[in-house]
């Protein structure tokens, strides 16, 4: 083979390598890990997550995400998998009164503690606030449901059940992408609360239940 065949079967043969390559991205399923949470306002856990990273919370800046971390610190690392499959419509009845903000414990990990009544960091909030959940494998979202605490239910001494919470809005469907933002307009709600929103990806029966502690001001 002359010097110009043997250089043009080499481009050719690296060409079908990266359109190989290429294809096998495109192609390629999201990593089972790669799903979402809220981050405005912050989850239990992402909030854990974004004010420590990978090492102990402070016990005494920072108890409820000290006690998460004792209890399974990767109830923190995995921040965006707590989820339930095959929930079906009537969820409410699947996942148990005080094992809302874990996801009935179905998710990937143990997310027991995320339930725990106490005195979660909060995030301020107006009565007008917006809803940023994050979807790093883009499932898409069937709809999202915002639910808040009920005015004199007290997050730091009681464990949420379905009765301790009214439904604010309920969105259309989102297409595939990373950030569905719902904007939420309240009235008569003031001091600590917790914001539950329930995801429903659209690639599957697939739920997830993430709490953001809040202080309506």
């Amino acid at each position: 083979m002359n010097l110009a065949s043997a250089t043009s079967s080499r481009r050719t043969a690296l060409a079908a390598a990266v359109l190989a390559t290429g294809l096998l991205g495109v192609l390629a399923p999201a990593p089972a890990a790669a799903h979402g949470t809220v981050i405005t306002p912050e989850t239990r856990n992402y909030g854990c997550l974004q004010r420590w990273g990978s090492g102990e919370p402070s016990e005494s800046q920072d108890p409820m995400c000290y006690r998460t971390f004792q209890e399974n610190p990767n109830a923190i690392s995995a921040w965006k998998a707590v989820y339930a499959n095959n929930t079906g419509d009537n969820y409410k009845q699947a996942i148990p009164n005080g094992q809302i903000c874990s996801a009935g414990g179905q998710g990937e990990t143990n997310y027991g503690a995320l339930d725990r009544p106490g005195p979660w960091t909060t995030t301020s909030l107006g009565s007008d606030f917006t809803v940023d959940l994050y979807d790093e494998a883009q499932h898409g979202a069937d709809w999202l449901e915002i639910y808040v605490t009920k005015q004199g239910f007290d997050p730091q001494t009681q464990p949420i059940g379905w009765g301790d919470l009214e439904l604010v809005q309920k969105t259309g469907r989102y297409p595939y992408q990373s950030h569905y933002v719902a904007d939420v307009s309240t009235s008569g709600y003031s001091g600590r609360h917790v914001v539950v929103t329930v995801w429903k990806a659209s690639h599957m029966d697939q739920k997830y239940f993430l709490c953001s502690d809040v202080t309506f001001n």
